[in-house]
């Protein structure tokens, strides 16, 4: 597909890009920020790395929109642990693997089949069609708790929250290397990472702000490794993975942002983060009720760790 041309002329006012684009292409300004975030929007040849610079005239802008998904949703027989279930909401423990949302690549076999086959028509409706109510969401290698909305009004009252900050979440994290100190706060700004654009990096500028908080939960000397209970004040794509790799201690088992040597020497395996969102503590959406679930370590993760644990 030829990308779409758009010039900025002179009489333009100095619109944030996503405001004036939108105006531009007739598409909404989600949709736009959407492509940008995935890389399908350029600014004079370059990837564009952020909605919020204002436009100039003469700038060109192109957009190289991703050919339409043929497959829709369908619900799938897939076994997932819940944790919790009533009217309103659903909590999982995903399980390393399982990814949460069909996209390229991963056209079917999600936790939005599983939910769609096990709700049935108990779940929201967007534009006439039934679809999980999913508010936040956990990588494909990442394990843990997350909380679906199974209603209008509950998708509604999550998004509020998570928005306001009032969603609270901690993860284990085996991470190499020892902090020092062993408890930290890091504050960056997070992007596309312009010589990769699948990943993510710390950027400089044209990035979102993204909040880490770490405490060193165990010291395993032998491995010259660490677990910490990472908390989240923001929830920026694979925020921690990069954010610990950013502070020079990478999530083990982290294929894309790790030390897969250091991985290999401690026959630690790849392509499965240890990372797992352990904690998980909101208002009920329906209720207000304050609740709070914890998911102990998944048996892969609790065996890496025992044998870090007992190297000399």
């Amino acid at each position: 597909m030829t990308a779409e041309l758009y010039s900025v002329p002179d009489d333009a006012p100095p619109d944030r890009v996503d405001v004036w684009l939108a105006q531009a292409t007739g598409r909404s300004r989600s949709r736009i920020q959407s492509l940008i975030d995935s890389g399908y929007v350029a600014r004079d040849g370059y990837p564009l790395l952020s909605a919020s610079p204002r436009v100039r005239p003469g700038m060109v802008f192109s957009i190289d929109e991703p050919p339409p998904e043929l497959a829709l949703l369908v619900p799938q027989d897939i076994p997932f642990p819940v944790v919790l279930e009533d009217d309103a909401i659903i909590v999982v423990d995903k399980p390393a693997g399982l990814v949460v949302h069909p996209a390229p690549g991963h056209p079917d076999g999600t936790l939005a089949n599983a939910l769609l086959h096990h709700c049935g028509d108990h779940l929201p409706t967007i534009n006439g069609e039934i679809r999980p109510g999913i508010v936040h969401r956990l990588d494909q290698y990442t394990s843990g708790l997350m909380v679906v909305a199974k209603t209008n009004d509950s998708l509604t009252a999550l998004g509020a929250q998570f928005q306001a900050g009032g969603v609270h979440k901690t993860y284990a994290c085996l991470v190499h290397g020892i902090p020092r100190p062993p408890s930290g706060h890091v504050e960056t700004l997070i992007g596309r990472n312009p010589r990769d654009r699948k990943k993510m990096a710390v950027v400089e500028r044209d990035g979102k702000r993204a909040v880490t908080d770490y405490r060193t939960a165990d010291i395993l000397l032998g491995a010259n490794a660490a677990l910490l209970d990472v908390d989240i004040a923001t929830g920026r794509t694979h925020q921690i993975r990069v954010h610990m790799q950013h502070i020079g201690h990478p999530v083990a088992g982290d294929g894309y942002y790790g030390a897969p040597r250091r991985d290999d020497a401690l026959g630690i395996p790849r392509g499965r983060q240890f990372l797992h969102a352990r904690r998980l503590a909101f208002a009920h959406p329906a209720t207000g009720e304050p609740l709070v679930f914890e998911s102990p370590l998944p048996p892969d993760f609790a065996d890496v760790l025992a044998r870090l644990r007992a190297l000399p």
